[in-house]
């Protein structure tokens, strides 16, 4: 455990309900508390910006923030109106919760999975769009997300037509390395890189989730992996205090952003002895440059 971050109240937004999620967020609590802060897990919808004198609030297992997408935001941006150090800032939230943003990177040079954008979606479109993957534009957790492959029943088309009928999606092909290479996540405090896990499916599966089964390990990434994610990081207008950079490989061999999480990404404390401290750190960092 490193020394004191100078941070006495650390507000953790959460959700209501965390029943069948995995949160390790104790672990990195207790790296606070040991360095002298006081800190609370609020739920996002019961978090009074007017109690407590906070020294940061900081945006953390807020995984239900996409079916309240316009209250989650307004929330956000009650704190920061009250004076209060927001991590990651509302701005930062608004921009990533819409994976529009994805558009935005490839522009800046970022290599993205290639990506079709539309809105609403019948049977006939669903059908079109196989094979691949088609999901919400805001989305977290794999929810809505379904793959279209070669065996597409009746039910099934209805179904996802049905989910889509009135909602913007995007779909890609399916990245077919994800069954066995998996998903890498690289993790960043305050620009500066943490840590690194592979994430794979379990068998019969495409979602690399622990909520659906998907296994995780710590690896650490080849230069190529660090590479690609800083080219993310740099990408950027604002260097965000926390991010994740999920990447998978193409058929061509090329690493590719499958996602950038800055919002509220899961960050798999557990999987790194060192990682708790580099967001200790980073977090007191983040927070000296904006006072």
């Amino acid at each position: 455990m490193s020394g004191s971050t100078g941070l006495r109240r650390v507000g953790f937004l959460t959700l209501e309900d965390r029943t069948g999620y995995v949160i390790d967020d104790a672990i990195v609590i207790d790296e606070l508390r040991g360095r002298g802060a006081h800190v609370e897990e609020i739920p996002w919808r019961r978090f009074d910006a007017a109690k407590g004198d906070w020294d940061v609030v900081v945006v953390r297992t807020t995984w239900d923030y996409q079916r309240h997408l316009d209250a989650f935001l307004a929330a956000l941006a009650d704190i920061e109106a009250r004076g209060l150090p927001l991590a990651n800032t509302a701005a930062m939230v608004g921009w990533n919760a819409r994976k529009t943003y994805l558009r935005e990177l490839e522009a800046r040079g970022v290599p993205i999975v290639p990506t079709t954008w539309g809105e609403g979606l019948d049977v006939a479109d669903v059908r079109a769009l196989a094979p691949g993957v088609v999901k919400p534009i805001v989305s977290a957790n794999a929810e809505d997300t379904f793959r279209l492959d070669g065996t597409l029943d009746d039910a099934f088309v209805a179904h996802v037509a049905g989910r889509f009928a009135k909602r913007a999606w995007m779909a890609q092909p399916f990245v077919r390395s994800v069954l066995d290479e998996g998903e890498y996540s690289l993790f960043y405090f305050d620009g500066r890189y943490s840590h690194a896990i592979r994430k794979v499916p379990k068998s019969g599966d495409f979602r690399v989730q622990e909520e659906h089964g998907g296994l995780i390990r710590s690896i650490t990434p080849e230069p190529a992996l660090r590479e690609a994610a800083d080219l993310v990081l740099g990408a950027l207008v604002d260097v965000p205090f926390q991010a994740r950079v999920d990447l998978v490989r193409l058929d061509d061999g090329t690493l590719a952003l499958m996602e950038l999480e800055a919002i509220e990404p899961s960050l798999y404390f557990r999987t790194d002895s060192g990682a708790a401290g580099a967001f200790a750190d980073g977090l007191a960092s983040w927070l000296t440059k904006r006072r």
